[in-house]
């Protein structure tokens, strides 16, 4: 009997989309909502709670009340357990998704520390003659550097710049 656990696989991205893709076709009613139906639904998605308890009571105890909405009790209880159920789902996803986040920005400064240690390298090792092929690349980096960059500030609206004295 081994005491080590066994060891997880990591996932690569595209493992990682391709399974997502695959568990939401899995998930009931899943759909995506614009801006203006997403709106439209919020108000009545609100009734919950007691106000949502209240009228599940009133249409158990009216026959007439059943028909016009054409939903039983039961139903109703069910599909609001449901409804409670998949919040746990949706605290999850939010969690893992900015789990996503922080580890991609963790990537992305570990890369870019990388960059600007090799770029400060770089520039002292192109100092010496004998290591000169460095310098075309030494340049791009600085061309393409947008650190340590002074931005030119504009004059506020209204002041004119100083012409330049003629020689």
């Amino acid at each position: 009997m081994s005491t080590h656990p066994d060891p997880i696989t990591l996932l690569t991205p595209e493992a990682v989309v391709e399974q997502l893709r695959v568990l939401r076709q899995q998930i009931p009613n899943y759909s995506q909502l614009t801006t203006v139906s997403s709106q439209r639904l919020r108000a009545a998605a609100a009734a919950e709670g007691p106000f949502l308890q209240a009228s599940i009571n009133a249409i158990g105890a009216s026959p007439i009340v059943r028909t016009a909405v054409g939903r039983t009790p039961d139903e109703l209880r069910v599909e609001a357990d449901e409804a409670s159920r998949w919040t746990a789902v949706e605290d999850e996803l939010r969690a893992m998704l900015k789990g996503v986040v922080a580890a991609n920005l963790m990537r992305r400064h570990r890369l870019g520390l990388t960059a600007l240690q090799t770029y400060n390298i770089s520039r002292q090792l192109v100092r010496k003659e004998e290591h000169a092929d460095l310098l075309p690349h030494v340049a791009e980096m600085q061309r393409l550097n947008r650190f340590g960059r002074r931005r030119k500030v504009a004059p506020p609206e209204g002041q004119v710049k100083p012409a330049a004295k003629p020689a």
